[in-house]
Protein backbone atom coordinates (compact mmCIF):
# COMPACT_ATOMS: atom_id res chain seq x y z
CA UNK A 1 0.00 0.00 0.00
CA UNK A 2 1.50 3.31 -1.09
CA UNK A 3 0.65 6.53 0.74
CA UNK A 4 -0.07 9.41 -1.63
CA UNK A 5 0.64 12.94 -0.45
CA UNK A 6 -0.93 16.20 -1.62
CA UNK A 7 1.62 18.91 -0.84
CA UNK A 8 0.35 22.50 -0.75
CA UNK A 9 2.16 25.85 -0.44
CA UNK A 10 1.96 28.13 2.58
CA UNK A 11 3.06 31.73 2.33
CA UNK A 12 2.07 32.10 5.98
CA UNK A 13 1.11 29.78 8.82
CA UNK A 14 -2.55 30.81 8.50
CA UNK A 15 -2.56 29.93 4.80
CA UNK A 16 -0.92 26.60 5.68
CA UNK A 17 -3.68 25.87 8.18
CA UNK A 18 -6.28 26.54 5.49
CA UNK A 19 -4.41 24.22 3.12
CA UNK A 20 -4.68 21.43 5.72
CA UNK A 21 -8.37 22.19 6.26
CA UNK A 22 -8.97 21.96 2.52
CA UNK A 23 -7.34 18.56 2.13
CA UNK A 24 -3.54 18.86 2.01
CA UNK A 25 -1.56 15.94 3.43
CA UNK A 26 1.46 18.21 3.86
CA UNK A 27 2.43 21.85 3.42
CA UNK A 28 5.72 23.58 2.70
CA UNK A 29 6.56 26.95 4.20
CA UNK A 30 9.54 29.29 4.20
CA UNK A 31 11.95 29.54 7.12
CA UNK A 32 12.82 32.99 8.53
CA UNK A 33 15.75 33.03 6.09
CA UNK A 34 17.37 30.96 3.32
CA UNK A 35 14.21 30.23 1.31
CA UNK A 36 14.00 30.43 -2.49
CA UNK A 37 11.20 32.97 -2.04
CA UNK A 38 12.78 35.70 0.07
CA UNK A 39 9.42 37.46 0.43
CA UNK A 40 7.82 34.40 2.04
CA UNK A 41 9.72 33.95 5.29
CA UNK A 42 8.03 33.01 8.58
CA UNK A 43 8.98 33.06 12.24
CA UNK A 44 9.78 29.83 14.05
CA UNK A 45 6.86 30.52 16.39
CA UNK A 46 4.38 30.74 13.50
CA UNK A 47 5.77 27.58 11.92
CA UNK A 48 5.31 25.85 15.28
CA UNK A 49 1.65 26.88 15.32
CA UNK A 50 1.22 25.37 11.87
CA UNK A 51 2.99 22.16 12.94
CA UNK A 52 0.65 21.71 15.90
CA UNK A 53 -2.44 22.08 13.70
CA UNK A 54 -1.12 19.84 10.92
CA UNK A 55 -0.22 17.04 13.31
CA UNK A 56 -3.82 16.91 14.55
CA UNK A 57 -4.57 15.15 11.27
CA UNK A 58 -1.30 13.35 10.72
CA UNK A 59 -0.35 15.97 8.11
CA UNK A 60 3.25 17.12 7.82
CA UNK A 61 5.08 20.44 7.61
CA UNK A 62 8.15 20.85 5.41
CA UNK A 63 10.30 23.98 5.77
CA UNK A 64 12.25 25.38 2.83
CA UNK A 65 15.92 26.20 3.32
CA UNK A 66 16.51 25.84 -0.40
CA UNK A 67 19.02 28.52 -1.32
CA UNK A 68 22.74 28.12 -1.88
CA UNK A 69 24.52 28.90 1.38
CA UNK A 70 27.66 30.86 2.14
CA UNK A 71 30.12 29.22 4.51
CA UNK A 72 29.70 32.00 7.06
CA UNK A 73 25.96 31.28 7.21
CA UNK A 74 26.26 27.65 8.30
CA UNK A 75 26.34 28.41 12.03
CA UNK A 76 23.07 30.32 11.71
CA UNK A 77 21.53 27.51 9.65
CA UNK A 78 22.60 25.01 12.31
CA UNK A 79 20.90 27.04 15.04
CA UNK A 80 17.81 27.38 12.89
CA UNK A 81 17.55 23.65 12.20
CA UNK A 82 17.85 23.03 15.96
CA UNK A 83 14.88 25.32 16.54
CA UNK A 84 12.86 23.73 13.76
CA UNK A 85 13.61 20.28 15.18
CA UNK A 86 12.37 21.40 18.60
CA UNK A 87 8.98 22.48 17.24
CA UNK A 88 8.45 19.21 15.39
CA UNK A 89 9.03 20.13 11.74
CA UNK A 90 8.81 16.99 9.61
CA UNK A 91 11.41 17.73 6.92
CA UNK A 92 13.61 20.41 5.38
CA UNK A 93 13.53 21.06 1.63
CA UNK A 94 17.12 21.97 0.76
CA UNK A 95 19.27 22.79 -2.25
CA UNK A 96 22.77 23.14 -0.84
CA UNK A 97 24.47 19.85 0.18
CA UNK A 98 26.53 21.85 2.70
CA UNK A 99 23.65 21.14 5.08
CA UNK A 100 24.96 17.57 5.24
CA UNK A 101 28.05 18.95 6.99
CA UNK A 102 26.11 20.44 9.90
CA UNK A 103 26.56 18.81 13.29
CA UNK A 104 23.08 17.25 13.19
CA UNK A 105 23.74 15.51 9.87
CA UNK A 106 27.43 14.77 10.22
CA UNK A 107 26.69 12.98 13.52
CA UNK A 108 23.11 11.75 13.19
CA UNK A 109 23.31 9.24 16.02
CA UNK A 110 21.77 11.57 18.60
CA UNK A 111 18.49 11.74 16.66
CA UNK A 112 18.46 15.53 16.73
CA UNK A 113 18.13 16.07 13.02
CA UNK A 114 15.25 16.59 10.60
CA UNK A 115 14.77 14.49 7.46
CA UNK A 116 15.95 16.19 4.26
CA UNK A 117 14.14 16.54 0.96
CA UNK A 118 16.14 17.37 -2.16
CA UNK A 119 14.76 20.55 -3.71
CA UNK A 120 13.99 20.69 -7.41
CA UNK A 121 16.67 23.42 -7.41
CA UNK A 122 19.17 20.54 -7.38
CA UNK A 123 17.97 19.70 -10.93
CA UNK A 124 16.94 16.10 -10.25
CA UNK A 125 16.27 14.53 -13.62
CA UNK A 126 18.23 11.25 -13.82
CA UNK A 127 18.14 7.96 -11.94
CA UNK A 128 21.84 8.37 -11.17
CA UNK A 129 21.20 11.71 -9.46
CA UNK A 130 18.19 10.36 -7.56
CA UNK A 131 20.15 7.30 -6.41
CA UNK A 132 23.02 9.43 -5.16
CA UNK A 133 20.68 11.75 -3.28
CA UNK A 134 18.89 8.80 -1.70
CA UNK A 135 22.15 7.16 -0.67
CA UNK A 136 23.30 10.48 0.80
CA UNK A 137 20.32 10.50 3.15
CA UNK A 138 17.66 12.53 1.36
CA UNK A 139 14.29 11.01 2.19
CA UNK A 140 12.29 12.56 -0.65
CA UNK A 141 13.47 13.89 -4.01
CA UNK A 142 11.65 16.66 -5.85
CA UNK A 143 11.94 15.84 -9.54
CA UNK A 144 12.59 18.37 -12.30
CA UNK A 145 9.42 19.77 -13.81
CA UNK A 146 10.45 18.98 -17.40
CA UNK A 147 10.35 15.19 -17.03
CA UNK A 148 7.93 13.03 -18.98
CA UNK A 149 5.88 10.17 -17.59
CA UNK A 150 8.39 7.78 -19.14
CA UNK A 151 11.26 9.61 -17.42
CA UNK A 152 9.53 9.39 -14.03
CA UNK A 153 8.69 5.73 -14.49
CA UNK A 154 12.28 4.93 -15.46
CA UNK A 155 13.65 6.67 -12.37
CA UNK A 156 11.19 4.81 -10.15
CA UNK A 157 12.05 1.50 -11.78
CA UNK A 158 15.78 2.03 -11.31
CA UNK A 159 15.59 3.56 -7.81
CA UNK A 160 12.35 2.10 -6.38
CA UNK A 161 13.29 2.81 -2.77
CA UNK A 162 13.38 6.61 -3.31
CA UNK A 163 10.27 8.68 -2.58
CA UNK A 164 9.54 10.82 -5.64
CA UNK A 165 7.83 14.21 -5.49
CA UNK A 166 6.46 15.92 -8.61
CA UNK A 167 4.98 19.32 -9.32
CA UNK A 168 1.37 19.10 -10.52
CA UNK A 169 0.13 22.68 -10.56
CA UNK A 170 1.20 26.30 -10.78
CA UNK A 171 3.80 28.58 -12.31
CA UNK A 172 6.66 27.13 -14.36
CA UNK A 173 10.25 28.36 -14.44
CA UNK A 174 11.39 28.46 -18.04
CA UNK A 175 14.96 27.51 -17.09
CA UNK A 176 15.94 24.18 -15.68
CA UNK A 177 15.59 24.66 -11.92
CA UNK A 178 18.79 25.78 -10.27
CA UNK A 179 20.30 26.55 -13.69
CA UNK A 180 19.11 30.15 -14.09
CA UNK A 181 21.69 32.91 -13.67
CA UNK A 182 20.05 35.64 -15.77
CA UNK A 183 18.55 37.53 -12.82
CA UNK A 184 21.94 37.67 -11.09
CA UNK A 185 23.69 38.73 -14.30
CA UNK A 186 21.26 41.55 -15.10
CA UNK A 187 20.23 42.83 -11.68
CA UNK A 188 22.61 41.22 -9.15
CA UNK A 189 19.65 39.28 -7.78
CA UNK A 190 20.46 35.59 -7.55
CA UNK A 191 17.59 33.16 -8.12
CA UNK A 192 19.59 30.62 -6.13
CA UNK A 193 19.58 33.03 -3.18
CA UNK A 194 15.83 33.68 -3.19
CA UNK A 195 15.99 36.95 -5.14
CA UNK A 196 14.67 36.00 -8.59
CA UNK A 197 13.73 39.06 -10.68
CA UNK A 198 11.44 36.90 -12.86
CA UNK A 199 13.30 37.44 -16.09
CA UNK A 200 11.04 34.89 -17.76
CA UNK A 201 8.00 37.18 -17.35
CA UNK A 202 9.58 40.25 -18.99
CA UNK A 203 9.05 41.67 -22.49
CA UNK A 204 11.64 40.95 -25.18
CA UNK A 205 12.27 41.78 -28.79
CA UNK A 206 13.37 38.82 -30.92
CA UNK A 207 16.14 40.01 -33.24
CA UNK A 208 17.77 38.17 -36.15
CA UNK A 209 21.28 38.92 -37.28
CA UNK A 210 20.91 38.31 -41.01
CA UNK A 211 23.94 37.93 -43.32
CA UNK A 212 23.80 38.55 -47.08
CA UNK A 213 25.96 36.91 -49.74
CA UNK A 214 28.68 39.53 -49.31
CA UNK A 215 29.04 38.67 -45.65
CA UNK A 216 27.38 41.88 -44.58
CA UNK A 217 24.91 41.71 -41.70
CA UNK A 218 21.81 43.57 -40.71
CA UNK A 219 19.38 43.14 -37.88
CA UNK A 220 15.70 42.35 -38.31
CA UNK A 221 13.18 42.57 -35.48
CA UNK A 222 11.11 39.43 -35.89
CA UNK A 223 8.90 39.94 -32.83
CA UNK A 224 8.52 43.06 -30.74
CA UNK A 225 7.66 43.42 -27.06
CA UNK A 226 6.52 39.86 -26.47
CA UNK A 227 6.88 37.73 -23.35
CA UNK A 228 8.95 35.17 -25.21
CA UNK A 229 10.15 33.27 -22.13
CA UNK A 230 6.80 33.22 -20.32
CA UNK A 231 5.13 29.84 -19.96
CA UNK A 232 1.57 28.85 -19.20
CA UNK A 233 0.83 27.37 -15.80
CA UNK A 234 1.13 23.66 -15.10
CA UNK A 235 -2.10 21.71 -14.50
CA UNK A 236 -1.94 17.93 -14.09
CA UNK A 237 -5.19 17.44 -12.18
CA UNK A 238 -6.31 14.90 -14.79
CA UNK A 239 -2.97 13.02 -14.68
CA UNK A 240 -2.68 12.02 -11.02
CA UNK A 241 -3.35 8.35 -11.72
CA UNK A 242 -0.69 8.23 -14.43
CA UNK A 243 1.82 9.96 -12.14
CA UNK A 244 1.07 7.59 -9.25
CA UNK A 245 1.39 4.58 -11.52
CA UNK A 246 4.72 5.95 -12.75
CA UNK A 247 6.01 6.00 -9.17
CA UNK A 248 5.30 9.48 -7.79
CA UNK A 249 4.03 9.60 -4.20
CA UNK A 250 3.98 13.35 -3.47
CA UNK A 251 2.02 15.79 -5.64
CA UNK A 252 3.14 19.38 -5.21
CA UNK A 253 1.21 22.59 -5.84
CA UNK A 254 3.47 25.56 -6.60
CA UNK A 255 2.65 28.90 -5.00
CA UNK A 256 4.46 30.10 -1.87
CA UNK A 257 3.60 33.67 -2.87
CA UNK A 258 -0.06 32.95 -3.60
CA UNK A 259 -2.94 34.27 -1.48
CA UNK A 260 -5.27 32.23 0.69
CA UNK A 261 -8.16 31.95 -1.81
CA UNK A 262 -5.81 30.45 -4.41
CA UNK A 263 -4.50 27.88 -1.92
CA UNK A 264 -7.99 27.00 -0.67
CA UNK A 265 -9.40 26.45 -4.16
CA UNK A 266 -6.50 24.64 -5.80
CA UNK A 267 -5.82 22.43 -2.77
CA UNK A 268 -9.49 21.47 -2.52
CA UNK A 269 -9.63 20.63 -6.24
CA UNK A 270 -6.59 18.34 -6.07
CA UNK A 271 -7.81 16.85 -2.78
CA UNK A 272 -11.02 15.73 -4.48
CA UNK A 273 -9.09 14.35 -7.47
CA UNK A 274 -6.65 12.45 -5.26
CA UNK A 275 -9.47 11.08 -3.11
CA UNK A 276 -11.18 9.81 -6.25
CA UNK A 277 -7.98 8.03 -7.28
CA UNK A 278 -7.58 6.40 -3.86
CA UNK A 279 -11.22 5.33 -3.76
CA UNK A 280 -10.90 3.73 -7.20
CA UNK A 281 -7.72 1.81 -6.25
CA UNK A 282 -8.14 1.02 -2.51
CA UNK A 283 -5.86 -2.01 -2.63
CA UNK A 284 -2.94 0.05 -3.96
CA UNK A 285 -3.20 3.58 -2.60
CA UNK A 286 -4.19 5.51 0.50
CA UNK A 287 -3.88 9.13 1.60
CA UNK A 288 -0.88 10.10 3.71
CA UNK A 289 -2.91 11.99 6.33
CA UNK A 290 -6.21 11.48 8.09
CA UNK A 291 -9.62 13.05 8.39
CA UNK A 292 -12.53 13.96 6.20
CA UNK A 293 -12.93 17.30 4.43
CA UNK A 294 -16.29 19.00 3.94
CA UNK A 295 -16.31 21.91 1.50
CA UNK A 296 -18.88 24.69 1.27
CA UNK A 297 -17.97 25.47 -2.36
CA UNK A 298 -17.23 23.63 -5.58
CA UNK A 299 -13.49 23.96 -6.36
CA UNK A 300 -12.45 24.89 -9.88
CA UNK A 301 -8.78 25.53 -10.73
CA UNK A 302 -9.78 27.71 -13.69
CA UNK A 303 -11.14 30.31 -11.28
CA UNK A 304 -7.80 30.94 -9.57
CA UNK A 305 -4.77 32.76 -10.99
CA UNK A 306 -3.56 31.09 -14.17
CA UNK A 307 -1.90 32.02 -17.45
CA UNK A 308 -3.73 29.26 -19.27
CA UNK A 309 -2.86 25.64 -18.56
CA UNK A 310 -0.36 23.15 -19.95
CA UNK A 311 0.76 19.61 -19.18
CA UNK A 312 4.27 20.85 -20.09
CA UNK A 313 6.46 17.86 -21.14
CA UNK A 314 4.58 15.13 -19.24
CA UNK A 315 3.30 13.62 -22.49
CA UNK A 316 6.15 14.81 -24.69
CA UNK A 317 6.90 18.11 -26.40
CA UNK A 318 3.91 20.13 -27.63
CA UNK A 319 3.48 23.63 -28.99
CA UNK A 320 1.05 24.67 -26.24
CA UNK A 321 3.33 25.56 -23.35
CA UNK A 322 4.05 29.26 -23.88
CA UNK A 323 2.14 32.45 -23.11
CA UNK A 324 3.80 35.07 -25.28
CA UNK A 325 1.04 37.70 -25.04
CA UNK A 326 0.96 38.16 -21.27
CA UNK A 327 2.46 36.85 -18.04
CA UNK A 328 -0.68 37.86 -16.14
CA UNK A 329 -3.67 35.77 -15.16
CA UNK A 330 -6.25 35.21 -17.89
CA UNK A 331 -8.52 32.98 -15.81
CA UNK A 332 -11.31 30.97 -17.43
CA UNK A 333 -12.58 31.33 -20.99
CA UNK A 334 -16.19 32.55 -20.93
CA UNK A 335 -17.32 32.95 -24.53
CA UNK A 336 -17.30 35.59 -27.26
CA UNK A 337 -18.65 39.12 -27.30
CA UNK A 338 -22.08 38.85 -28.92
CA UNK A 339 -22.97 42.51 -29.46
CA UNK A 340 -22.02 45.88 -28.03
CA UNK A 341 -23.55 49.28 -27.35
CA UNK A 342 -22.02 52.50 -26.07
CA UNK A 343 -22.24 51.38 -22.45
CA UNK A 344 -22.80 47.60 -22.44
CA UNK A 345 -22.43 44.26 -24.23
CA UNK A 346 -23.60 40.66 -24.22
CA UNK A 347 -21.61 37.42 -24.26
CA UNK A 348 -22.36 34.15 -26.06
CA UNK A 349 -22.79 30.97 -24.03
CA UNK A 350 -24.38 30.22 -20.68
CA UNK A 351 -21.91 31.75 -18.21
CA UNK A 352 -23.61 33.68 -15.41
CA UNK A 353 -21.82 36.92 -14.58
CA UNK A 354 -22.02 39.03 -11.43
CA UNK A 355 -21.48 42.59 -10.37
CA UNK A 356 -17.79 43.05 -9.62
CA UNK A 357 -16.47 40.33 -11.96
CA UNK A 358 -13.11 40.98 -13.61
CA UNK A 359 -12.93 40.27 -17.35
CA UNK A 360 -10.09 40.51 -19.85
CA UNK A 361 -9.23 40.05 -23.52
CA UNK A 362 -6.24 40.23 -25.88
CA UNK A 363 -6.35 43.46 -27.88
CA UNK A 364 -5.26 44.07 -31.48
CA UNK A 365 -1.70 44.77 -30.31
CA UNK A 366 -1.53 41.42 -28.57
CA UNK A 367 -1.74 42.93 -25.07
CA UNK A 368 -3.99 41.81 -22.24
CA UNK A 369 -6.68 44.35 -21.39
CA UNK A 370 -8.79 43.99 -18.28
CA UNK A 371 -11.88 45.71 -16.93
CA UNK A 372 -14.40 45.38 -14.10
CA UNK A 373 -18.10 44.65 -14.56
CA UNK A 374 -20.06 47.35 -12.75
CA UNK A 375 -23.55 45.93 -13.28
CA UNK A 376 -25.27 42.90 -14.85
CA UNK A 377 -28.83 43.45 -15.98
CA UNK A 378 -31.04 41.23 -18.16
CA UNK A 379 -28.04 39.43 -19.62
CA UNK A 380 -26.18 42.64 -20.47
CA UNK A 381 -22.87 43.57 -18.87
CA UNK A 382 -22.15 47.19 -18.02
CA UNK A 383 -18.42 47.85 -17.45
CA UNK A 384 -17.26 50.63 -15.19
CA UNK A 385 -15.51 52.00 -18.30
CA UNK A 386 -16.42 50.54 -21.68
CA UNK A 387 -13.20 49.26 -23.35
CA UNK A 388 -12.64 50.88 -26.74
CA UNK A 389 -11.57 47.66 -28.46
CA UNK A 390 -14.48 45.53 -27.26
CA UNK A 391 -16.18 44.25 -30.41
CA UNK A 392 -18.38 41.30 -31.51
CA UNK A 393 -16.45 38.06 -31.88
CA UNK A 394 -13.75 38.98 -29.35
CA UNK A 395 -12.86 36.14 -26.98
CA UNK A 396 -13.42 36.98 -23.30
CA UNK A 397 -11.89 35.55 -20.13
CA UNK A 398 -12.91 36.00 -16.50
CA UNK A 399 -9.92 36.33 -14.20
CA UNK A 400 -11.90 37.41 -11.14
CA UNK A 401 -15.17 35.69 -10.20
CA UNK A 402 -16.65 37.95 -7.51
CA UNK A 403 -19.22 35.45 -6.23
CA UNK A 404 -16.64 32.64 -6.08
CA UNK A 405 -14.12 34.82 -4.25
CA UNK A 406 -16.80 35.86 -1.76
CA UNK A 407 -17.40 32.18 -0.99
CA UNK A 408 -13.71 31.63 -0.33
CA UNK A 409 -13.43 34.73 1.85
CA UNK A 410 -15.42 33.06 4.62
CA UNK A 411 -15.21 29.61 6.18
CA UNK A 412 -15.07 27.30 3.18
CA UNK A 413 -13.99 23.93 4.62
CA UNK A 414 -14.03 21.83 7.75
CA UNK A 415 -11.74 18.91 8.43
CA UNK A 416 -12.50 16.33 11.06
CA UNK A 417 -11.97 12.74 12.14
CA UNK A 418 -15.20 10.72 12.54
CA UNK A 419 -15.53 8.81 15.81
CA UNK A 420 -17.99 6.25 17.15
CA UNK A 421 -18.89 6.00 20.84
CA UNK A 422 -20.27 3.00 22.66
CA UNK A 423 -21.81 3.60 26.07
CA UNK A 424 -22.18 0.56 28.30
CA UNK A 425 -22.92 -0.12 31.95
CA UNK A 426 -20.44 -1.13 34.64
CA UNK A 427 -21.13 -2.19 38.24
CA UNK A 428 -20.29 1.28 39.56
CA UNK A 429 -21.31 3.49 36.64
CA UNK A 430 -20.73 3.58 32.90
CA UNK A 431 -18.00 2.87 30.35
CA UNK A 432 -17.42 5.01 27.26
CA UNK A 433 -15.40 3.59 24.36
CA UNK A 434 -14.35 5.90 21.50
CA UNK A 435 -13.10 4.48 18.18
CA UNK A 436 -11.86 6.50 15.21
CA UNK A 437 -11.36 5.64 11.53
CA UNK A 438 -7.64 5.11 12.14
CA UNK A 439 -8.19 2.20 14.50
CA UNK A 440 -7.52 4.31 17.61
CA UNK A 441 -9.53 3.12 20.62
CA UNK A 442 -9.94 4.80 24.02
CA UNK A 443 -11.95 3.23 26.84
CA UNK A 444 -12.68 5.08 30.05
CA UNK A 445 -14.84 4.12 33.04
CA UNK A 446 -16.83 6.72 34.96
CA UNK A 447 -18.34 6.21 38.39
CA UNK A 448 -21.92 7.36 38.79
CA UNK A 449 -24.95 6.83 41.03
CA UNK A 450 -27.58 5.25 38.82
CA UNK A 451 -31.06 6.67 38.78
CA UNK A 452 -33.88 5.75 36.42
CA UNK A 453 -35.18 8.62 34.29
CA UNK A 454 -38.82 9.64 33.79
CA UNK A 455 -38.30 10.51 30.11
CA UNK A 456 -36.24 8.90 27.37
CA UNK A 457 -32.58 9.98 27.65
CA UNK A 458 -31.09 8.78 24.35
CA UNK A 459 -31.50 12.07 22.50
CA UNK A 460 -29.91 14.13 25.29
CA UNK A 461 -27.00 11.68 25.64
CA UNK A 462 -26.29 11.96 21.90
CA UNK A 463 -26.56 15.75 22.01
CA UNK A 464 -24.15 16.14 24.93
CA UNK A 465 -21.59 13.57 23.74
CA UNK A 466 -21.78 14.97 20.20
CA UNK A 467 -20.73 18.50 21.18
CA UNK A 468 -17.06 18.22 20.24
CA UNK A 469 -16.45 21.92 19.78
CA UNK A 470 -13.25 22.96 18.00
CA UNK A 471 -11.58 19.57 18.42
CA UNK A 472 -10.58 17.48 15.40
CA UNK A 473 -13.36 14.94 16.10
CA UNK A 474 -16.98 14.65 15.06
CA UNK A 475 -19.44 12.07 16.39
CA UNK A 476 -20.65 9.74 13.68
CA UNK A 477 -22.43 6.99 15.61
CA UNK A 478 -23.50 6.44 19.22
CA UNK A 479 -24.54 3.05 20.59
CA UNK A 480 -26.13 2.88 24.04
CA UNK A 481 -26.00 -0.67 25.30
CA UNK A 482 -28.51 -2.03 27.82
CA UNK A 483 -32.24 -1.59 28.02
CA UNK A 484 -32.56 0.57 31.15
CA UNK A 485 -33.25 4.29 30.80
CA UNK A 486 -30.75 5.87 33.23
CA UNK A 487 -30.79 9.57 34.09
CA UNK A 488 -27.40 11.26 33.69
CA UNK A 489 -27.19 15.07 34.13
CA UNK A 490 -26.06 17.01 31.06
CA UNK A 491 -23.17 18.54 32.98
CA UNK A 492 -21.90 15.05 33.89
CA UNK A 493 -22.18 13.84 30.30
CA UNK A 494 -20.28 16.94 29.14
CA UNK A 495 -17.47 16.28 31.63
CA UNK A 496 -17.22 12.62 30.59
CA UNK A 497 -17.04 13.61 26.94
CA UNK A 498 -14.32 16.17 27.65
CA UNK A 499 -12.19 13.67 29.57
CA UNK A 500 -12.70 11.01 26.89
CA UNK A 501 -11.62 13.44 24.15
CA UNK A 502 -8.54 14.47 26.12
CA UNK A 503 -7.48 10.84 26.47
CA UNK A 504 -8.19 10.02 22.83
CA UNK A 505 -6.41 13.17 21.66
CA UNK A 506 -3.17 11.90 23.15
CA UNK A 507 -3.06 8.97 20.72
CA UNK A 508 -0.27 9.41 18.12
CA UNK A 509 -1.42 10.60 14.70
CA UNK A 510 1.90 10.53 12.85
CA UNK A 511 3.53 7.19 12.06
CA UNK A 512 7.25 6.86 12.59
CA UNK A 513 9.34 8.11 9.67
CA UNK A 514 12.22 6.06 8.32
CA UNK A 515 14.94 8.65 7.82
CA UNK A 516 17.93 6.38 7.47
CA UNK A 517 19.71 6.46 4.09
CA UNK A 518 19.40 3.39 1.94
CA UNK A 519 23.11 2.88 1.27
CA UNK A 520 22.22 0.73 -1.72
CA UNK A 521 25.24 -0.19 -3.84
CA UNK A 522 25.68 1.83 -6.99
CA UNK A 523 25.50 -0.26 -10.18
CA UNK A 524 28.85 -1.05 -11.71
CA UNK A 525 29.84 1.24 -14.53
CA UNK A 526 27.46 4.01 -13.42
CA UNK A 527 28.66 7.48 -14.33
CA UNK A 528 29.76 9.69 -11.42
CA UNK A 529 27.11 12.19 -10.38
CA UNK A 530 27.45 15.44 -8.43
CA UNK A 531 24.90 16.60 -5.87
CA UNK A 532 25.11 20.03 -7.49
CA UNK A 533 26.27 20.59 -11.05
CA UNK A 534 28.80 23.43 -11.45
CA UNK A 535 27.49 26.62 -13.07
CA UNK A 536 27.77 26.67 -16.88
CA UNK A 537 28.51 29.74 -19.04
CA UNK A 538 24.80 29.69 -20.09
CA UNK A 539 22.56 32.21 -18.23
CA UNK A 540 19.53 29.97 -18.80
CA UNK A 541 19.13 26.41 -19.99
CA UNK A 542 15.58 25.75 -21.21
CA UNK A 543 13.50 22.92 -22.61
CA UNK A 544 11.22 25.63 -23.98
CA UNK A 545 12.43 26.55 -27.46
CA UNK A 546 11.43 29.69 -29.33
CA UNK A 547 12.27 28.11 -32.70
CA UNK A 548 9.97 25.18 -31.96
CA UNK A 549 7.23 27.51 -30.70
CA UNK A 550 7.41 29.56 -33.91
CA UNK A 551 7.61 26.52 -36.21
CA UNK A 552 11.17 27.30 -37.22
CA UNK A 553 12.87 23.97 -36.49
CA UNK A 554 15.58 23.50 -39.14
CA UNK A 555 15.00 27.05 -40.36
CA UNK A 556 16.43 30.49 -39.59
CA UNK A 557 20.05 29.52 -39.21
CA UNK A 558 21.10 33.11 -38.53
CA UNK A 559 21.95 34.17 -34.99
CA UNK A 560 18.95 35.13 -32.87
CA UNK A 561 18.93 37.46 -29.87
CA UNK A 562 16.49 38.38 -27.12
CA UNK A 563 16.66 42.02 -26.07
CA UNK A 564 15.12 43.71 -23.04
CA UNK A 565 13.70 47.22 -23.17
CA UNK A 566 16.82 48.51 -21.36
CA UNK A 567 19.02 47.18 -24.15
CA UNK A 568 20.41 44.11 -22.37
CA UNK A 569 20.76 41.40 -24.99
CA UNK A 570 21.11 37.62 -24.88
CA UNK A 571 22.30 35.36 -27.68
CA UNK A 572 20.17 32.27 -28.25
CA UNK A 573 21.94 28.96 -28.72
CA UNK A 574 19.98 25.94 -29.93
CA UNK A 575 21.04 22.45 -28.93
CA UNK A 576 18.78 20.57 -31.31
CA UNK A 577 20.26 17.16 -30.47
CA UNK A 578 19.08 17.50 -26.87
CA UNK A 579 16.15 19.74 -27.81
CA UNK A 580 17.27 22.59 -25.56
CA UNK A 581 17.66 26.34 -25.88
CA UNK A 582 20.27 28.34 -24.00
CA UNK A 583 20.59 32.06 -23.30
CA UNK A 584 24.15 33.32 -23.32
CA UNK A 585 25.86 36.62 -22.67
CA UNK A 586 26.57 38.81 -25.67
Amino acid sequence: MRKLELLAPARTADIGIEAIRHGADAVYIGAPRFGARMAAGNTVEDIGRLVRFAHLFGARVYVTINTLLHDDELDEVERLTDQLHDIGVDALIVQDPKILTLRQYANPGDGGYIPLHASTQMDNRTSGKVRLLHESGYQQIVLARELSLEDIARIHEEVPEARLEVFVHGALCVSLSGRCYASEYCFSRSANRGECAQMCRMEYDLIEDEHNRRGQSRENILLEKKHLLSLKDLCLIDSLQQLADAGAVSFKIEGRLKDVSYVKNVTAAYHKALDALVESRPEEYERASHGRVELTFTPDVRKSFNRGFTTYFLYGRTNKIHSFDTPKSVGEEDGLVRDTSVTSFRVTGTTVFHNGDGLCFIDSAGKLQGFRVNKVENGRLFPLDMPRELRPGLRLYRNFDKQFEDQLAGKSAERYIPVDIVMSESPDGFVLTMTDDLGGVTTKEFGCVKELARTHQGENIRRQLGKMGDTRYRLRDLVIEGDRNWFIPSSVLSRWKRELLECHGRLPMLPAVNIRPCQAPRPEGAEPVRLLDPPSDALMTCKHCIKFAMGWCGKRTNTLYLQLENGIRFRLEFDCKNCQMKLRKV
